[in-house]
């Protein structure tokens, strides 16, 4: 192994946590879930510093850090949804949009031209909403119990940023299709 494999292998390490996340989750133990979660967190933060400071970036790396991240958040979702603790609609909601962008990630790579992911201001905070709905109910539920008020607060705000992100993604894409077609039509 290379050290420039280092982040590769800590983003591998990031799925193994799924599981025992969902187990942790379902089995009610949601001050170890958390912990686990947490881990997870700053192994995303880890690799990523590493890709970026020593240049350590790969394809592969690429494609596996947004997989593992949302493995884990939509594994959680989904077992927080089970234990009724956050609503499944949203669930559904959450799932509905990554599979709407990555559809029409591959329709545009497919038919218009290839696709460059640039991550978008919204879906950071969206991300960055998801991620908070998850910490708020672990932590609400294992270590210090929170005022409702504000589970449902960030509730309201991933609803909002879900589709708000989604929307952005369809309606940039979208543009850039039309606009390729349109220069591919003239020239």
């Amino acid at each position: 192994m290379r050290a420039r494999d280092l982040p590769n292998l800590i983003t591998l390490v990031r799925f193994l946590l799924v599981p025992p996340v969902v187990v942790l989750l379902l089995n009610q133990r949601y001050g170890l879930a958390l912990g686990v979660f947490m881990i997870a967190g700053f192994s995303d933060a880890l690799d990523g510093y590493l890709a970026k400071r020593f240049q350590w970036t790969s394809r592969l790396g690429g494609l596996l850090d947004p997989l593992a991240d949302k493995a884990l958040l939509i594994s959680c979702y989904l077992s927080l949804a089970v234990l009724g603790m956050i609503p499944l609609w949203l669930v559904v909601l959450v799932i509905v949009r990554d599979l709407v962008i990555i559809s029409g990630a591959a329709a545009y790579h497919l038919w218009v031209e290839v696709l460059q992911p640039q991550p978008r201001l919204l879906s950071k905070l969206n991300t960055a909403a998801q991620l908070l709905l998850v910490l708020a109910v672990m932590f609400s539920a294992g270590l210090i119990r929170l005022d409702p008020f504000w589970i449902q607060a960030l509730v309201a705000l991933v609803l909002i940023t879900t589709v708000a992100s989604g929307a952005d993604y369809v309606w940039t894409w979208g543009r850039r299709a039309r606009h390729h077609r349109r220069q591919a039509a003239r020239g």
